[in-house]
């Protein structure tokens, strides 16, 4: 759900400004590797005779917005999260070790062992970080590519070093059976099955739903600024019916794994990206849910402050009306304020300006009537703060007694929320969990399909009863490895046939 940025953040997956390109020096380079993590980064970067035209353009951009822009869409563009498996392109296998060995003795060693050592080309190696090629610099001296290999060693430096002693599904199990401390971070994906779209998708997003509609707005994301909301907030309530959570107390078996870790002890935060507020309805407490982005489980008015139940203002949202703060009507009333006739310019002859609401009828056209306040429900709006809780528990409480982090359902895009995940130490164990990878941040264990799919999985392996009418009591799971990764794991439910009645 939208919120702001944090300042002076880069935005996720976004390189370092200013890379520059120098001469590598002879020098020892000492490195220690403690418990499989990156001690600290090394100055990228070794070689470079011949600058390409991708960096002298960055370097007349100079130090510039658009530095950071075309450095973001280029790389980007031709970055995928998987392994090549053309002639031209190194193993799977190989990939695997040319990231761990760029860890263990840093860019500028790593650099002169395989590039300049003639033992592979940048143009290949580029390859292993899932960089595949440019066509413009094709035919071109392999040092054409050196620029691109240094953005694309940067890039795997910043990520968090991945934990090579966790791998398997049944270390997933052993994890989360040993841990005291669970940090579970949420996103849309673990509600899409109870049918609330995500934000994303590119059919079925909610940003994707709301592009078609027509509102008169640049951006469907624009829905959620606050300073549009507070100029004409007819353009969110004409779309709030659409969004408004409807589960009649229903949860996703997603929701009912985050209540089993509560019931057994496991849990020491949910950070819920979600406004739809499920998960109340699977019966996680207060104490242990931070709503990242609000939800509509409450309602504030913008006049006085006066704040709701979400659920009083549910009536006015589905009807198609702005709803208003009760207590302003009603101090406007006792001051017998509701109406009074409306003056005019004495020197123009004309009316006076108003704002007008949707409801407004012909009727009142001569009169100026004292708004009451519109009431906002309580969720964060782009331009707007994040819950104080938020910050206060992932750095005064949750950062010194995680040991154990599963990430479900979300692409991990939108900041600050997108900041947790490598805030909280690098050395704690950590589990994704969703239909796609991401790119940008390295998980000690991916596993890959429907949420509910994989966390019904993962409790009928830790012998946790998950009981749930979504989940099929013979349900079976197909479990494959993506290929070239060891710790990279597809589910995928396998329909079983029922025997046909005999004749």
């Amino acid at each position: 759900m939208p919120t702001t940025m944090v300042k002076g953040k880069r935005p996720v997956g976004r390189p370092r400004k200013n890379w520059s390109v120098k001469e590598p020096e002879p020098a020892k380079i000492r490195v220690e590797v403690t418990d499989d993590q990156q001690v600290g980064h090394l100055n990228v970067l070794p070689h470079g005779h011949a600058r390409n035209e991708l960096e002298e353009r960055i370097n007349d951009l100079g130090d510039s917005w658009e530095t950071e822009s075309l450095f973001e869409d280029v790389i980007e563009d031709i970055t995928e999260d998987r392994f090549f498996t053309d002639t031209e392109s190194v193993t799977p296998e190989q990939a695997v070790r040319y990231r761990q060995q760029l860890r263990a003795i840093g860019p500028q060693e790593f650099f002169k062992q395989n590039v300049e050592s003639g033992a592979i080309t940048a143009k290949k190696l580029l390859t292993a970080f899932g960089i595949k090629p440019p066509g413009f610099l094709e035919g071109l001296p392999d040092h054409k590519y050196f620029d691109l290999l240094t953005l694309a060693l940067s890039r795997e430096l910043v990520k968090r070093a991945k934990l090579m002693k966790y791998n398997t599904i049944d270390d997933a199990v052993y994890l989360m059976k040993k841990s005291r401390n669970i940090v579970v971070l949420t996103g849309a994906g673990i509600s899409t099955s109870l049918g609330i779209p995500d934000f994303r998708s590119k059919e079925t997003g909610l940003y994707s739903q709301l592009e078609k509609l027509g509102l008169g707005i640049n951006d469907p994301q624009e829905v959620f600024n606050i300073d549009i909301f507070r100029d004409d907030p007819t353009i969110f309530f004409s779309v709030a019916k659409d969004i408004l959570p409807d589960t009649k107390g229903l949860y996703s078996p997603t929701h009912a794994f985050i209540a089993k870790l509560q019931n057994m002890g496991k849990l020491l935060t949910n950070y819920s990206q979600n406004i739809d507020n499920i998960e109340a309805n699977a019966g996680i407490k207060p104490e242990k849910l931070i709503q990242c982005h609000g939800s509509f489980a409450t309602a504030t008015c913008q006049k006085c402050g006066y704040k709701v139940q979400g659920d009083t203002i549910f009536d006015d949202i589905k009807g198609g009306k702005i709803p208003r703060c009760e207590r302003c009507i009603a101090a406007l009333r006792s001051n017998n304020g509701m109406k009074r006739k409306r003056s005019y310019n004495k020197y123009t002859g004309k009316k006076s300006r108003r704002s007008r609401s949707s409801e407004d009828d012909d009727d009142d056209d001569q009169y100026d009537i004292p708004a009451a306040g519109i009431m906002k429900p309580d969720i964060t709006f782009f331009g707007e703060e994040l819950p104080h809780e938020f910050q206060q528990r992932l750095t005064k409480h949750d950062r010194d007694l995680v040991d154990l982090v599963i990430v479900i359902g979300t692409s991990l895009k939108v900041a600050p929320v997108s900041e947790v995940v490598p805030y909280l130490p690098p050395h704690i164990p950590q589990i994704y969990i969703s239909r796609t990878p991401v790119n940008h941040h390295n998980f000690d264990i991916d596993m890959l399909g429907d949420c509910d799919v994989v966390v019904a999985e993962l409790c009928r392996r830790a012998g946790w009863d998950l009981h749930h009418p979504m989940v099929p009591a013979d349900q079976v799971v197909d479990i494959r490895l993506d290929e070239g990764w060891k710790s990279r794991h597809v589910f995928t439910p396998v329909e079983t046939q029922k025997p046909s009645p005999e004749l």
